[in-house]
């Protein structure tokens, strides 16, 4: 397509850059100001290139913020005597979520939910951590599973999950790092 064959293309067309914002990120601006509409095009892609630079500050929000409440909760439970309870009684408000729970192929007792047979496999088969939607699964968050958006499921040792719960996505962000670090922690103080 040539030069002129765009143009013409845009000009029959003039409303293709206003339905494709994010274009504007990929345009070099002009160099001068030369008219209103010049100038509401240079608007909008400032405006895109603001857009994309509140959402990468934000996503690095997110991320600095669960890292610094995955630290609270691992110094909580290096300082309870039971890890379990720790984890079902003070890290929902410490990692600021709705649901914590740990499940494990296991019998249930107070604070472990029972998994079938290779149910742990079957949720993680790669072993590490998911983050996604919410499924609305009681069997993963009890009754917080109603209000439940985000979940991220968890490897805590053979057999074992430490499923997550948000009631907003942006307090459970796609950084598994976090995360299994935390999965780690309570893997280390459950016996085995």
């Amino acid at each position: 397509m040539t030069p002129e064959g765009v143009e013409a293309w845009l000009r029959a067309n003039p409303d293709f850059l206003a339905r494709r914002p994010a274009l504007y990120g990929a345009l070099q601006p002009p160099r001068r100001w030369h008219g209103p509409v010049l100038a509401d095009h240079m608007e909008a892609m400032i405006e895109q290139s603001r857009r994309e630079t509140a959402r990468v500050l934000e996503a690095g929000r997110a991320r600095q913020s669960l890292g610094a409440r995955v630290g609270e909760a691992v110094l909580a439970l290096l300082r309870a005597a039971d890890a379990l309870e720790c984890a079902a009684e003070e890290w929902p408000a410490l990692l600021a979520l709705e649901s914590v729970r740990v499940l494990a192929e296991a019998p249930p007792r107070r604070h472990l939910a029972a998994l079938h047979p290779g149910e742990a496999a079957r949720l993680l088969p790669h072993s590490r951590p998911v983050i996604r939607p919410a499924t609305g699964c009681t069997t993963l968050h009890g009754e917080a599973a109603p209000v439940v958006a985000r979940e991220a499921l968890i490897p805590a040792g053979p057999g074992r999950l430490l499923v997550l719960g948000a009631r907003e996505a942006v307090l459970l962000p796609a950084h598994p790092q976090p995360l299994s670090f935390l999965g780690r922690a309570l893997a280390a103080r459950l016996p085995a």
